[in-house]
């Protein structure tokens, strides 16, 4: 028998996380400590999956299958293609720079109770949500999926609501009331998401008799399974209303800005970089695969849907007061590029959906712990409080602003690899779709270019005048994704050639094709 690798790229960070909260109460620092060096050991056993993955073999690979509970048809089954990889790589290599970002973040307050221990449930909260996300992309059984897919909103409403923002703008009773508040409705919003998708799955046994991924498509290929119409259509609502709230698409966004305005920054990162991105992977395993008519009856609405979202959160980023909520309207904007990407049911548009959602992780991972830095230093999240940093701590400045142009998507860096393929994957089939949503790159320019200007440049206020430059610990956090931004945006062909193959299955599966060239067309 193999050596089970997906099972224990999940398992370790669980295992990390039992250990992390075993630890002592006064051993804070052990804790810390213990939590980094298992998120690192995740990270080698992801690097190994990486290696193991042969992207030109077969669809998934790594395979692993038990009986788990019989008389329902549910198994244990995990495989991963080329996209899965590619995400479990992103959250394994981001999972030790939120711990090391959120150092003393959840440090006590001095209170002479010894028995509380915030720092050790803090990054054991961390690292189960890494378990719970990495299985989440390794299941190929769908109720596998869905138990980890809701159990992991239990940690993160722990993390939001009991381990809140410092740099606040209320006083302490009021921070908890709104902490409070942002984490009951992160967990309102997507539990409704997450009933209404219980409903489909049980749905999808009553027709299928069964939640595997590749059982149900090798059934629908011999001709086994035919969905009605509309079963088919009701099931796949189902599925993707969960799928639109966790990824946030418009109008079940609104959880989000209050999630991430609340949260430490470390979680803030966690929420879009990581959790958010289960939502959008969701859409192209499932959606696509399970429910191929009904994805693309349901185009045309997704892709205006997703339209909005990128302009509706571009404009109200760019008048955000609040550096965490801009960022937080900026991730729904770039949300709104990657779910069109998906459903152009293009290649390029859902390669570069794919490489989105690895590279806007790593770009706003940048910019939202750079950030974190520098709330942490002035004790504000408002812009106008701040001005001339550049002048004071000019690194902190530049790792910023690096940040920020990778979020605009400059070329060079990463982002712009993917935006680029999305709009050119839309434009081939949708073009008047296509042509709108290049405003949301306007708008992207100017809320980051003026958040820098307001922020960084001008005459140093007097609140500005004591902040201190990057420490090497918050240097090992930055710069490592400062690198991987700019070798992804000058050779991204790792990425491509990764999950390529993958999304040729996924069109395979909606019976799509790329539409010829125009000119090809005409010249014939």
């Amino acid at each position: 028998m193999s050596f089970p690798l997906l099972t224990a790229t999940a398992v370790l960070p669980a295992v990390g996380a039992i250990a992390t909260a075993a630890v002592p109460a006064k051993q804070r620092t052990a804790a810390k400590w213990l939590a980094l060096l298992f998120s690192l050991a995740t990270l080698v056993l992801a690097a190994v999956v990486a290696v193991r993955f042969d992207p030109g073999g077969g669809r998934f690979q790594l395979t692993e299958s038990h009986a788990w509970i019989a008389d329902f048809g549910v198994r244990y089954e995990l495989g991963v293609d080329g996209i899965a990889v590619a995400l479990i790589a992103l959250t394994a290599l981001l999972i030790p720079f939120v711990i090391l970002a959120g150092w003393h973040d959840a440090d006590p307050q001095e209170t002479g109770n010894t028995r509380w221990r915030p720092t050790q449930g803090f990054f054991a909260l961390i690292l189960l949500v890494e378990a719970m996300v990495i299985i989440s992309f390794e299941a190929t059984d769908v109720f596998l999926f869905y138990i980890f897919f809701e159990a992991m909103l239990i940690p993160m409403y722990f993390l939001i609501g009991g381990f809140g923002d410092r740099a606040g703008q209320h006083g302490e009773k009021e921070a908890a009331t709104q902490r409070s508040y942002a984490a009951v409705k992160f967990l309102l919003y997507n539990l409704v998401g997450g009933l209404i998708m219980l409903a489909a799955v049980i749905g999808l046994y009553v027709v299928a008799g069964n939640f595997s991924l590749q059982g149900i498509a090798a059934a629908r290929a011999n001709g086994s399974l035919d969905m009605a119409t509309n079963t088919e259509r009701l099931l796949f609502l189902g599925f993707f209303f969960a799928f639109a709230v966790k990824a946030p698409l418009w109008p079940l966004h609104t959880w989000l800005p209050n999630a991430m305005g609340e949260a430490t920054t470390p979680v803030a990162v966690l929420i879009t970089a990581v959790v958010d991105k289960v939502g959008t992977f969701a859409m192209l395993r499932f959606c696509l695969q399970l429910f191929p008519e009904a994805s693309k009856w349901a185009t045309p609405v997704i892709l205006v849907l997703a339209l909005i979202s990128i302009v509706y959160g571009a404009l109200v980023a760019v008048g955000q007061r609040d550096i965490k909520r801009l960022i937080a309207f900026a991730s729904i904007s770039h949300f709104g590029f990657i779910i069109m990407g998906i459903f152009a049911m293009t290649s390029q548009g859902q390669s570069g959906a794919t490489l989105y959602m690895v590279n806007h992780g790593i770009s706003t991972a940048a910019l939202m712990l750079v950030a974190g830095f520098l709330i942490s230093r002035r004790g504000s999240r408002l812009i106008a409080d701040y001005g001339g940093v550049q002048k004071v701590a000019p690194v902190l400045a530049g790792t910023f602003l690096i940040g920020g142009l990778a979020t605009l998507s400059l070329p060079g860096l990463a982002p712009f690899v993917s935006e680029f393929l999305v709009l050119v994957g839309t434009f081939t089939r949708y073009p008047v779709i296509g042509i709108i949503a290049t405003f949301g790159i306007v708008l992207a320019a100017l809320y980051t270019l003026v958040l820098y200007q307001r922020t960084m440049t001008g005459p140093v206020k007097p609140s500005t005048e004591g902040i201190a430059d990057l420490r090497v610990r918050e240097l090992a956090v930055v710069v490592p994704l400062i690198g991987v931004l700019i070798f992804l945006g000058v050779y991204p062909k790792p990425l491509t050639e990764l999950v390529n193959p993958a999304v040729k299955h996924t069109l395979s599966d909606v019976h799509k094709k790329d539409p010829k060239p125009e000119v090809e067309a005409a010249h014939k």
